[in-house]
């Protein structure tokens, strides 16, 4: 779970860290001032160009990664559909939709060493006031990091399911999910003492 940046090389992979997190921010706050659908789709649409410029394979991979979000455009859909206002459930699918992506980009594209140096650089004024800030930075790098990881385990779980039962998994894979959860973190763990613990 500790190396799930891509292996594929983009320009992407070349940039600082630091500077790939602070434009994710940027973009983030910039999503939530707009507040039509018509702007949200022009960042979803040249976000989507832009992937398929860096590689089908990075694209792809990038698709995979939005799959858990689908029931809630679903329920989105359904819920703004009944209530008649539709651009304000396109404003808010848009919105979900190219914040993970952007997210899941700089994942893809950011090691998990310098995403940890430019966080310890960021938390550094917090270290001088005493508090544990290497372990802080870690569980956010681990945090963004778990999602897909989680995402894959889910859908080889469902995908299980499906292959034994003629009947939808629903709430079934809630328990395997979470016992996938822990055997995760549990992997997660055993690395981390394996090269000498948080710090």
């Amino acid at each position: 779970m500790l190396t799930l940046t891509s292996p594929v090389e983009t320009p992407l992979h070349r940039w600082p860290a630091g500077l790939k997190l602070a434009l994710l921010c940027a973009a983030t706050v910039l999503l939530f001032r707009l507040t039509t659908p018509l702007p949200l789709a022009a960042i979803a649409t040249a976000l989507a160009a832009l992937h398929l410029l860096l590689g089908r394979s990075i694209a792809a991979t990038a698709l995979r990664q939005l799959r858990p979000l689908w029931p809630f455009l679903a329920l989105l859909a359904l819920w703004h559909g009944l209530t008649g206002d539709l651009a304000q459930g396109a404003t808010i699918a848009l919105r979900l939709i190219t914040a993970m992506a952007l997210a899941n980009l700089v994942t893809m594209t950011t090691r998990l060493s310098d995403m940890l140096a430019a966080l310890d650089r960021l938390t550094a004024p917090l270290a001088r006031a005493g508090l544990p800030t290497r372990r802080l930075t870690l569980a956010l790098a681990l945090a963004l990091r778990f999602i897909p990881v989680l995402s894959d385990r889910i859908d080889t779980i469902r995908a299980a399911w499906t292959a034994r039962s003629p009947r939808r998994p629903g709430w079934r894979i809630l328990i395997p999910a979470a016992l996938a959860a822990l055997d995760e973190a549990d992997h997660v763990a055993e690395s981390l003492r394996a090269r000498g613990g948080a710090g």
